[in-house]
């Protein structure tokens, strides 16, 4: 299938980028690595009159780390940039490593971080972690900037608070102690497939005693959804094998997932439970790598 017409703009930075969202006024669509994008074109789901193309906006390809504050991370970073950032290898090697699980290496030399958040589709598998570990996001427009909590950025498949006008610029992580974070997902391919659960896990913990705890689960509802009562359930609690397998049936009966042709509402059901044991367990492996290096 080819690609509609339309008219392509190219700014040089942020502010004429803003200014040419609004004057386009909802006719225009944003374009980072297009590996969403461009196949929703193609196919008819979407169809903007502009695009406008952030690809001379090299300052949204850098990662950096001030402490205190965090990681931020700039919306144009690719997936395989993740994978291969110093800074979070160190710090968040979680989100690198659910990075090196998304897609192809291709799709992944042009997948974005921003492009991955702004599509909301609710399998998308940075979301989870990144909620996890409290991350924030940062819009831009002609009328201003403001950050706000990923936690609240989406509202449904595909759709999210951002405005017709706004850029999402950076995403930042910020500086808190965990002792282990993971996403772990369940997919139809051994690499590169859509997740049909995922399940992210971010703690501190002092042995198997846990003092904190996130857990943000992917593909079972609209959006990504902490499992607040698995959370409470684990929250001050020494963690046995037992527990584990009660805090991953209560986040099962947390989620509301669907039927699909990847599966069936109850066997997502069913992964959940699994994914979200093996993902605590995982993270508290971590706490005790840790302990002893």
């Amino acid at each position: 299938m080819y690609l509609p017409d339309f008219d392509y703009y190219v700014p040089a930075d942020v502010r004429e980028a803003s200014a040419m969202l609004a004057r386009l006024n909802g006719d225009a669509s944003v374009l980072a690595g297009g590996t969403d994008l461009l196949p929703y074109m193609k196919n008819e789901v979407m169809a903007p009159r502009a695009l406008v193309s952030l690809k001379e906006l090299n300052e949204l390809r850098e990662i950096t780390y001030k402490p205190g504050t965090g990681v931020a991370i700039g919306a144009r970073v690719t997936h395989n940039g993740l994978v291969r950032s110093p800074e979070l290898r160190q710090r968040y090697l979680s989100i690198s490593e659910t990075a090196h699980a998304m897609a192809s290496y291709q799709i992944r030399n042009r997948g974005t971080i921003g492009g991955n958040i702004v599509s909301a589709v609710p399998s998308a598998d940075l979301p989870p972690i990144l909620i996890a570990l409290k991350a924030s996001v940062t819009l831009e427009s002609s009328r201003g900037t403001r950050t706000i909590s990923l936690e609240n950025f989406f509202t449904g498949p595909r759709r999210s608070v951002i405005a017709r006008d706004e850029i999402l610029t950076q995403i930042t992580i910020p500086d808190e102690a965990t002792t282990g974070s993971v996403y772990m997902k369940f997919g139809l391919r051994r690499s590169g497939a859509l997740a049909v659960v995922g399940a992210a896990v971010s703690l501190v913990a002092t042995g198997t005693r846990v003092e904190q705890v996130r857990i943000v689960l992917g593909a079972v509802a609209p959006t990504p959804m902490r499992a607040l009562e698995a959370e409470r359930l684990l929250t001050g609690a020494s963690v046995t094998e037992a527990l584990l397998r009660e805090a991953g049936m209560v986040a099962a009966n947390e989620c509301s997932p669907i039927s699909d042709i990847r599966g069936s509402q109850e066997y997502r059901r069913e992964m959940v439970a699994v994914f979200t044991r093996r993902a605590i367990r995982k993270a508290l492996e971590q706490t005790a790598v840790v302990k002893n290096a």
